[in-house]
């Protein structure tokens, strides 16, 4: 046989190879037992795909070698194990009919259009199948089909047929759906048994582990209704999610944090801190704010009002509400107009609830002429929104209808942009800093060009608003992660990403370069030499809304919030009811020193009081009994158990103005 050249690249090392032709992608791979994929390049310039390890190998090719703890390996790991669990639901429910089985973050899921609802012991049974078929190494082959051949194959599964009409819009199509097929070939992946026997089947793009035993950790997590294609006029399935890793250690790492996550649910710990409530009487992800989240809110917005002042930011207010007229000047109809309540009509006009807050700032930019020397100008305001989203996406205060933007927009010359970019983005940094989150990396996202129905204005636009962007972001030493396709219709912009307190990443700041709603709204200015020139508006917005950074900061710190946000900084803790008055008295000396403290006066014992103060998270305690009241001193207690006695009530006071004026995370 003849031989072939390929480019291996393996381990960070790029190889030259001469292999026989007929080479599988396998055999370059044979001693790395964590390689499970490979990535090919058809050529220098060919476009890399993944492929399963039983590819055969091409003059020219570039093989990368994918490990199964990477992103893309874990991706093959969890669709492979999805297909696995598919095959034990019609092992052991053989009239189930088979829909998408994509991998999602950190799992999978497999939709099935079953008789009756899965319960949570059909769970155990099915994964005590699923143990049994990877004991049976079965194997993945891949083989393509032509579109009649694969209906004929499937003719059982409706679900299947009606993708195979849908072939070259999968994408679209549904959810996943590109995971069975797409615009090239069909293709269906057998599990051959040891003997060589098809033990199940399924229509799938692949690629695929090389075998059932390679799949090394798993677990089926719960079960819940799916629309059909996410649609909620089709057939609602039974969803059933789960997830895979790469060791039994990364498994166990993971449900941990999901337990951790659920200690930290904002959702709960809202209701337990008497922070914030969803009344079903106002409507879905409408948040109301109890008097505690309300200090927290207010503490934030005081100090975000602040720190836009001294960054040179004029603040100002605009409507909730506007005529149809200035969204279709900014042009957010014609792209955004399912994101938005349906109109109002009033006095022959259509009025809007506003979803953003930028046309309304190109309004007061518009109202007067403005010169050169004005700009940079800066335009901030806490804008209350509102967005028709869908209801299955509600989530808390992580994603609601509601909510307040600490938006801001900045008008500067083109000139002006690079500098403007990067003061926003040292602003946002320590912004995020300031509240107790710190690791950050940054995305930037571009338009799809091979969508630009998507999109406007025009290629040199874009270009140049990237390449801006994209510098400031590379000068900030961060981690930059490419974002093909998620540009705002109007422009790129870069996102925030920041990890909280136990490794979750949340999408937090956004600064966004526009070039279009100033041609909207004609905006100009007169320039140096007297001519007038379009200005280049630059979104920003810090938290993205404020609704949102509460719920982050609500997980991120387990509801124990640093003393300087805290809704209640110091409890005061009587020994006896004749203790009281003497609390009382500090806490007013406390309270005339900007302090929030409650004193407990209920009749509950002492050890009790304290455990109610624990539990809501309260960072100080001031305790006082009688040797307190005649030493005008107190017990002062931090929430972590830690206890001084005899603090003179001047030193205690000391204490926590210190903690609160540093924002120490205590």
């Amino acid at each position: 046989m003849s031989d072939i050249k390929v480019v291996l690249v393996h381990a960070d090392a790029r190889e030259d190879r001469t292999v026989t032709a007929g080479t599988k992608a396998w055999e370059l791979f044979r001693d790395d037992p964590d390689v499970i994929a490979a990535r090919v390049s058809s050529g220098a310039d060919g476009e890399p795909a993944l492929r399963d390890l039983a590819h055969e190998l091409a003059d020219g090719d570039v093989v990368e070698s994918v490990l199964i703890d990477s992103r893309d390996g874990h991706d093959v790991l969890r669709h492979s194990t999805a297909h696995v669990m598919a095959q034990a639901v019609q092992d052991l429910f053989p009239s189930a009919r088979l829909g998408i089985g994509p991998p999602i973050e950190n799992g999978f899921y497999y939709d099935f259009d079953v008789e009756t609802p899965f319960v949570p012991e059909d769970l155990v049974k099915i994964e005590s199948r699923m143990r049994k078929i990877i004991k049976d190494n079965q194997r993945f082959s891949r083989r393509a089909v032509s579109d009649d051949d694969a209906r004929a194959e499937l003719a059982d599964e409706p679900y299947k047929l009606e993708l195979i009409g849908l072939k070259g819009a999968a994408g679209e199509a549904a959810e996943g759906a590109d995971a069975e097929v797409g615009a090239g070939e069909l293709t269906i992946y057998d599990n051959l048994g040891r003997s060589g026997d098809v033990a199940w089947k399924d229509l799938c793009r692949g690629p695929h582990l090389p075998t059932t035993k390679r799949i090394p950790a798993f677990k089926l997590m719960r079960s819940a209704a799916a629309y059909w294609r996410g649609d909620e006029k089709n057939k609602q399935l039974q969803r059933i999610y789960g997830t895979a890793w790469e060791s039994k250690e990364a498994l166990e790492a993971h449900l941990h944090r999901i337990e951790e996550a659920e200690r930290r649910d904002h959702r709960r710990l809202g209701r337990d801190l008497d922070l914030f409530s969803f009344p079903d009487e106002i409507g879905s992800g409408l948040p109301v704010f109890h008097p505690k989240g309300g200090v927290i809110k207010r503490v934030m917005e005081d100090y975000v009002r602040q720190r836009h002042i001294e960054e040179g930011f004029d603040y100002v207010g605009t409507p909730h509400i506007s005529k149809e007229q200035t969204f279709q000047l900014s042009g957010h109809l014609p792209y955004y107009a399912d994101g938005m309540f349906p109109p109002m009509e009033m006095e022959g006009a259509r009025y809007y609830l506003k979803a953003m807050n930028c046309p309304m700032h190109n309004l007061i930019f518009r109202s007067r002429g403005r010169s050169y020397r004005e700009l940079p100008l800066r335009l901030f305001e806490f804008g209350h929104v509102y967005r028709n989203e869908k209801s299955g996406v509600i989530h808390g205060l992580t994603r609601v209808r509601g909510f307040a933007q600490d938006d801001s927009h900045s008008y500067v010359t083109p000139e002006q942009a690079p500098g403007e970019i990067k003061h926003l983005l040292d602003f946002v940094l320590g912004l995020l800093r300031d509240f107790g989150l710190d690791d950050f990396y940054l995305e930037l996202s571009t338009r799809d060009d091979s969508k630009p129905d998507k999109f406007v204005g025009s290629d040199d636009d874009w270009a140049e608003a990237t390449a801006v962007l994209e510098r400031v972001c590379t000068e900030s030493g961060l981690e930059l992660v490419p974002d093909p396709g998620g540009a705002a219709f109007y422009g790129p912009k870069v996102s925030v990403q920041a990890r909280d307190a136990i490794g979750r990443t949340w999408q937090m700041s956004t600064i966004q370069y526009d070039f279009n709603q100033p041609r909207g709204f004609e905006l100009t200015y007169q320039a140096a030499d007297g001519s007038r020139q379009q200005p280049v508006m630059i979104h920003s917005a810090k938290f993205g809304s404020i609704e949102r950074f509460v719920g982050v900061l609500v997980e991120h710190y387990a509801g124990a919030f640093p003393p300087w946000l805290a809704p209640v900084q110091v409890a005061g803790i009587p020994i006896a009811e004749r203790h009281g008055d003497y609390l009382a008295d500090v806490a007013r000396r406390m309270k005339l020193q900007g302090l929030r403290v409650e004193v407990d006066h209920s009749d509950d014992r002492m050890q009790k009081k304290i455990r109610n103060a624990q539990l809501q998270k309260v960072p100080f305690m001031v305790i006082a009994g009688d040797q307190d009241v005649e030493a005008g001193a107190v017990s002062f207690r931090y929430r972590d158990g830690r206890q001084d006695n005899g603090v003179p009530v001047d030193e205690a006071i000391a204490r926590v103005l210190q903690a609160v004026t540093a924002r120490e995370q205590v």
